[in-house]
């Protein structure tokens, strides 16, 4: 597994991360805690060396999956999340910043990620979302400062509203933030056109998440694929969705020229391309997925003809709200 640096953090993470969420068991359904454990276990086995964990994912749940494999496994570096305390995705600029990050609210949430994750520094401590018009705004940036003084958290990173690449611009140019997490992916190429380029004049790492667009990228999702009650994806896919994303992929894989049984890996290649992306983190449940997508990020970045080809496939749509 080839690592790469974390922006000016100093850290050096494997290109190839796991996303936490789905192990929270909450929203994603199907799968079990062993299963979870397993995945993360062959994970690390195969290189990947930084998971992402939010304190929402499961009500903690996730957090303590991950923390029971830190314990393991000390030299994993970890990400978390703070929820907004006025329950607020994605986060509006008519917002005041203490509604939703408090120094106070920052500082609780933390301390309790960190009895979750049953460790003592937090690596990346996170904004779940986040405002621009924040910056200069409110007690967060005190909180921050406490938590890294305290020795809690090493670096302060955000993640980026749901398709709103542009909403970190001007905190990502005033030097406060050590990361961003975006959506990036064949569909949602628009980080590439202001994002990108900012956090490489500022040295920012970019984490990339949903590169498989929530499994669309997967070539799974078909017009008769039935997911389970409860599950966030029935939502994401409702509609005429599944037929379109459907249509889609067979597009894809066409102008590829590869069967559609490898688009997964050449989605996650397709984020390793820019320059500033530090690593991605797709979701593994299982022992396979994270075989393959490890894989994926073995064969490294496509190439400038491939990437070429998957120009016509921007397709940006905000299914989340």
């Amino acid at each position: 597994m080839r690592n790469r640096k974390l922006g000016r953090t100093g850290l050096e993470v494997s290109q190839i991360g796991l996303g936490a969420w789905g192990i929270g068991a909450d929203a994603w359904k199907g799968g079990t805690d062993a299963d979870s454990l397993a995945a993360m276990s062959r994970a690390i086995e195969l290189g990947v060396n930084f998971i992402d964990t939010a304190i929402v994912y499961g009500s903690g749940h996730s957090e303590k999956l991950v923390g029971q494999i830190k314990r393991e496994h000390p030299e994993l570096i970890i990400a978390t999340k703070i929820n907004p305390a006025n329950w607020e995705w994605p986060a509006k600029d008519t917002t005041a910043a203490d509604d939703a990050f408090s120094a106070a609210h920052v500082i609780a949430r933390t301390e309790e990620s960190l009895r979750n994750l049953g460790i003592d520094t937090i690596d990346v401590q996170q904004f779940h979302v986040w405002s621009d018009s924040w910056v200069g705004q409110g007690t967060w940036l005190e909180g921050i400062e406490q938590l890294k003084a305290d020795g809690k958290i090493r670096f302060f990173g955000v993640s980026v509203n749901d398709c709103q690449p542009n909403s970190v611009l001007k905190l990502v140019e005033s030097g406060l933030v050590d990361s961003v997490q975006v959506i990036y992916n064949i569909f949602d190429q628009a980080p590439e056109d202001n994002l990108f380029p900012a956090c490489e004049r500022n040295n920012v790492g970019v984490i990339v998440r949903v590169p498989l667009d929530e499994g669309a990228l997967t070539g799974k999702v078909t017009p008769d694929t039935v997911f389970e009650e409860g599950d966030f994806r029935d939502t994401y896919f409702a509609g005429e969705r599944k037929q379109q994303v459907w249509e889609s992929v067979q597009k894809i894989a066409a102008d590829l020229e590869v069967p559609l049984e490898r688009l997964p890996e050449m989605a996650l290649r397709f984020c390793l391309v820019p320059d500033a992306v530090s690593t991605v983190i797709p979701g593994m449940r299982s022992v396979r997925h994270v075989e393959s997508n490890v894989a994926a990020g073995e064969a490294g970045p496509l190439s400038p003809a491939q990437v070429e080809k998957l120009r016509p496939h921007r397709w940006v749509h905000d299914w989340y709200h």
